[in-house]
């Protein structure tokens, strides 16, 4: 009995110690030990961890009151979208990358046909019309997933669907996968200090971003988390994360609101070279640029322990950003109790420490929990638990499990019907993903105004009406080399500004286009004049 008394009365005074000291230090220093640690104060009185105190040394937290707007749909900015809008017309307020894609895959095609030495059977240039046929499919796939392109276009019963063959011809679909680009090969310097990794997409990626806000009010509430998309080809900035269930492909930070709008986005890039040489890591860095937008205006934003820091915190409260997430106990800037894990706690314990408007706060559950928050008020110390001995969760910590996970619902609802397919081009595997983002904050936009549509009925009435303002354009453009006779042809190539004078050959060979379409053979026939073979099948 007498032992168990002891042992009572030395974790009653370890408790107290926890709650009363400003580092965690317990009775059994010596004298010295606790002398040097004062010293080390009086030197440095602006180390943070020097600022951290039991709770009774600090009053009421008052936090900031959010003075946005209401969440939804930015009527200044899109008066014309209503209730009678269609999934289309939301989806145009975005149409800046059509024009964009269409350039710039011309601009490739013709680059490439620079590089032959031999003319091989020309393509007319896309269309904007083509374009949004070639869009359409490409949605319409993510409802119809199959192991192969050519699977669409198949007339085996199994396979057979008129909708793909009556929008497009499977090799003109090709043509425009092959060649689709989203910016000018010739223009960039790989060696110059200002070299950006993710040229190659920066432009339609800024766009989007950039519209996102332009045309939504977030919600109070926002969220800050990283998603990947998956890629497993090469480029130098992908990344490798196990514990995720993609866990190689492109990093990408988020910030997202309730509804599981993308208000903001940012690749990572590896290491940024402007910031090398300053005392700020990559993930603070991250989260300042993605809260850019919102400042001034109180909102409130929940991150996990990867972006967590008392700096970060500190910094967004001067913006008028509270701020809650979990924390990892050896932080820069937590108290040294914290940091060092000082605590022996049973299940239900609660130990707090504040600095200013800050908030660090161990609840014991199965494991150790550690937050950090600026917008709740103070918690209690002590070991709560309910009648059948489970550790009762602290409000801030069922505040964090509530509002946590926007980031995984709008990526769970972009990839419901995902049109990313297996590709080494890692500019289309973004690609597709922005353009499942678009289609889902187009959604979400709309959805406000009173349209009863879901998810997956937005999207195939977006592929119709793509579909219908494709037919409304002008008409598709035909090739310039068709499939026809012999004699036309070769009265074609006559006429044609080549200048090549043909004569008939009975003799079949096989051309580079026509082995590369699986063709034993083919007929040629040669130009008297400058002694080139002309593919005429």
């Amino acid at each position: 009995m007498a032992s168990c008394h002891l042992e009572e009365a030395e974790i009653e005074k370890q408790l107290i110690n926890d709650t009363d000291s400003d580092c965690g230090t317990d009775d059994s220093e010596s004298g010295e030990e606790a002398a040097g640690s004062e010293t080390e104060v009086d030197e440095d009185p602006s180390s943070s961890s020097a600022t951290w105190g039991p709770p009774a040394q600090h009053g009421r937290r008052v936090v900031n009151n959010y003075s946005g707007g209401a969440a939804g749909l930015n009527i200044n900015e899109a008066p014309h979208v209503n209730k009678d809008s269609t999934p289309f017309c939301v989806f145009m307020l975005y149409s800046g990358i059509i024009r964009l894609l269409v350039d710039e895959t011309n601009r490739c095609y013709h680059q490439y046909l620079d590089t032959l030495q031999d003319e091989p059977s020309l393509q007319p240039e896309v269309t904007d019309s083509e374009m949004f046929q070639f869009l359409g499919i490409i949605i319409q796939m993510g409802h119809d997933i199959r192991d192969r392109l050519k699977d669409y276009w198949s007339t085996a019963e199994q396979f057979a669907t008129r909708f793909y063959s009556n929008t497009m011809k499977c090799d003109r679909f090709l043509h425009i996968l092959c060649f689709l680009h989203f910016a000018d090969n010739t223009k960039t310097d790989r060696n110059a200090d200002s070299y950006d990794r993710l040229w190659k997409i920066r432009t339609i990626f800024d766009t989007l971003s950039d519209t996102y806000g332009k045309y939504y009010n977030p919600s109070e509430h926002l969220d800050v988390d990283e998603i990947i998309v998956k890629f497993k080809g090469r480029v130098v900035f992908r990344q490798y994360i196990p514990k995720k269930h993609k866990r190689v492909g492109i990093k990408i930070f988020k910030i997202c609101d309730a509804a599981g709008y993308t208000y903001d986005m940012k690749v990572y890039l590896g290491k940024d070279r402007t910031r090398a040489d300053q005392d700020v890591t990559a993930t603070h860095a991250a989260v300042m640029d993605l809260c850019r937008r919102i400042e001034g205006v109180g909102h409130k934003l929940y991150m996990d322990n990867f972006f967590s820091s008392p700096d970060l915190f500190d910094e967004l409260m001067t913006k008028d950003i509270t701020c809650c997430g979990k924390v990892r106990p050896n932080q820069k800037g937590l108290p040294d109790d914290f940091r060092q894990r000082q605590f022996r706690l049973k299940k239900g314990d609660i130990r707090v420490r504040v600095r200013r408007n800050l908030t660090a706060l161990v609840w014991k559950d199965k494991r150790d929990v550690y937050m950090l928050t600026n917008m709740h008020c103070l918690p209690a110390e002590g070991s709560f638990c309910d009648e059948h001995g489970n550790a009762i969760k602290p409000a801030i910590v069922v505040d964090y499990n509530t509002r946590m996970g926007y980031v995984d619902k709008a990526d769970r609802m972009a990839n419901s019907y995902s049109i990313s397919r297996r590709t080494w081009k890692w500019t289309n595997k973004l690609f597709f993903h922005l353009l499942d983002l678009t289609i889902l904050n187009s959604f979400i936009l709309l959805s406000p105004c009173g349209v009863k549509l879901s998810h997956r009925e937005f999207r195939l009435a977006l592929v119709h009406n793509m579909l219908e303002h494709a037919a409304r354009g002008p008409p598709c453009p035909q090739r310039f080399m068709g499939r026809s006779a012999v004699s036309s042809a070769i009265s074609r190539l006559e006429e044609a500004t080549r200048h090549h004078w043909p004569t008939s050959s009975n003799k079949r060979l096989r051309c580079r286009v026509c082995f590369s379409r699986g063709k034993r053979s083919c007929i040629q026939t040669r130009c008297t004049k400058c002694d080139v073979s002309l593919c005429i099948s």
